[in-house]
């Protein structure tokens, strides 16, 4: 994975809010939180370090920042691919995953860093982005409850059945490359069918 995978932004001017937002990713992203200053993310998005405490006071607002974006965004986007999929929770469950796959390699630096770096926040700000994560595991496990009492899922142990799928969701940030030999829709696709073995989908 390389710096390539951060996310595009509009261009603003030099300095502007996601210049320096942008900035401090990919100085996280490749230094990790505790070996990034303020100072280098100013100078990563090339402007004075006043501006940039202008718009983020410390670089834990910065992080803050970051983590609570990309994980709402992971909850609207599952919530919009639940919404188009059939009621089936199959067709739900799938839908989700692909979302899922498809946020993580296209915003593959901020999922990363959302990830390991979940731990560097304060204890407040670490509760917000637990409660937005618990977000994502209640969708995942409302469809997968209903697939058990349809009987159309057929596993023995749902709750760990729901954090398998987001785990191996999630890991794909850590080692996503758009050159190896899937495209990230390919992935998608295989990992909703991973998914439903892992529920035991029985289509009969």
């Amino acid at each position: 994975m390389t710096a390539a995978r951060l996310r595009r932004v509009k261009p603003e001017t030099p300095g502007g809010r996601e210049v320096v937002l942008q900035a401090a990713l990919a100085a996280f992203f490749e230094q990790g939180y505790h070996g990034t200053s303020m100072r280098n993310i100013a100078a990563r998005a090339g402007t004075a370090i006043s501006h940039t405490y202008y718009y983020f006071p410390s670089k834990a607002d910065l992080l803050r920042a970051l983590i609570l974006q990309v994980t709402g965004d992971l909850v609207a986007a599952l919530q919009q691919a639940k919404n188009d999929a059939s009621p089936a929770p199959a067709a739900q469950l799938t839908a989700m995953v692909r979302a899922h796959v498809a946020l993580h390699t296209e915003r593959q630096a901020e999922s990363f860093v959302g990830n390991t770096e979940l731990r560097s926040l304060g204890e407040v700000d670490r509760a917000r982005a637990v409660a937005r994560r618990d977000e994502v595991g209640a969708m995942y496990r409302e469809v997968v409850a209903r697939g058990l009492d349809q009987g159309v899922f057929r596993c023995l142990h749902g709750d760990e059945a729901v954090l398998a799928i987001m785990t191996m969701c999630t890991a794909v940030a850590a080692w996503y490359r758009a050159d190896g030999p899937l495209s990230a829709a390919e992935l998608g696709q295989r990992y909703g069918d991973l998914a439903l073995n892992m529920v035991e989908y029985a289509n009969d």
